[in-house]
């Protein structure tokens, strides 16, 4: 399934959702998996606290250079925070697409402006003149609220 049928998906399953909007913004963040990957995206979080798991979709562009040549790779991820009330720190799993990777992940995030997870990428497809996107990832990432009430 290509990025682009993962898209339509994800926008036709969720535009219900878009008159009660909640939390909306950018994100930026560093991973490493295979290399070092900067990200850069938007977010939108559906109504944080309303439920004990709080789904959020985001659209990324990973930016790397390797091999004497920049790299540009979408993604599209989708979180759940555990939230609980009273608390500022919460868990999430977070699950990453990418035409390369599918990437599951566990971390935890404070207030969800800051996160910390880690997870494991596995293969599948190979980008052209690029190493293979696999294995244990680390990430750590600021997310900017437009919208914070």
């Amino acid at each position: 399934m290509t990025l682009r049928k993962i898209s339509t998906i994800f926008i036709l399953l969720f535009s219900s959702f878009a008159f009660s909007q909640n939390l909306f913004g950018v994100s930026g963040s560093y991973s490493n998996q295979s290399g070092n990957f900067a990200k850069l995206g938007l977010f939108y979080t559906f109504g944080l606290g309303d439920t004990f798991i709080t789904p959020r979709i985001d659209a990324n562009a990973n930016m790397a250079y390797m091999r004497d040549n920049f790299h540009v790779i979408p993604e599209i991820g989708i979180t759940g925070y555990f939230t609980s009330g009273g608390s500022y720190i919460f868990p999430f799993v977070e699950s990453e697409f990418t035409p390369y990777t599918i990437t599951p992940k566990v971390g935890l995030t404070f207030l969800t402006i800051v996160e910390f997870g880690i997870g494991y990428g596995f293969k599948i497809n190979e980008k052209d003149n690029f190493k293979p996107i696999k294995g244990f990832q680390f990430s750590a990432g600021i997310n900017i609220p437009f919208n914070w009430n």
